[in-house]
């Protein structure tokens, strides 16, 4: 399933848990009482709900298919070349990150990311990493994030 770059995916308890922290400063700011006087932390929380406005707007709340396709909410298994273990990581942004467990997260926007997506079990891609070196990576699998574990 191709996603637009725009986009983030988001667990449902992920982006239950965003909706709920811009709903509660948008609540802050509507009664006017907290960080009265303070210039700064109004700031940080005016960015703060712009974030969270765009990221909610952005959200792509789905659970992906157990089709074995590299994709955002996905948790994939890779090995690089030259190395015999293999590492884990679930794509996603950091918004979700609170639902990823111990997981290490990789956007799909990065190099890596953008590499895997689309991406089968077996299949051998290849990008480059941000010093301009040329990387191998294999998928080992990819499972939806629900029923990784």
């Amino acid at each position: 399933m191709h996603r637009g770059t725009d986009q983030v995916w988001l667990s449902r308890d992920a982006h239950e848990r965003v909706a709920g922290e811009l709903a509660a400063l948008l609540a802050e700011r509507e009664a006017g009482t907290a960080d009265a006087g303070d210039v700064s932390a109004q700031e940080q929380r005016e960015m703060r709900i712009r974030h969270l406005q765009d990221v909610v707007r952005s959200a792509v709340v789905h659970e992906p298919p157990d089709d074995g396709v590299a994709e955002p909410g996905m948790v994939l298994t890779v090995r690089f070349d030259g190395d015999d273990t293999t590492e884990t990581f679930l794509m996603g942004g950091r918004e979700g990150a609170a639902s990823s467990g111990d997981l290490e997260l990789c956007s799909p926007r990065s190099p890596l990311g953008r590499a895997l997506t689309g991406a089968v079990g077996g299949e051998q891609r290849e990008y480059a990493a941000p010093d301009g070196t040329r990387m191998r990576v294999t998928l080992v699998s990819a499972v939806p994030h629900r029923t990784a574990g």
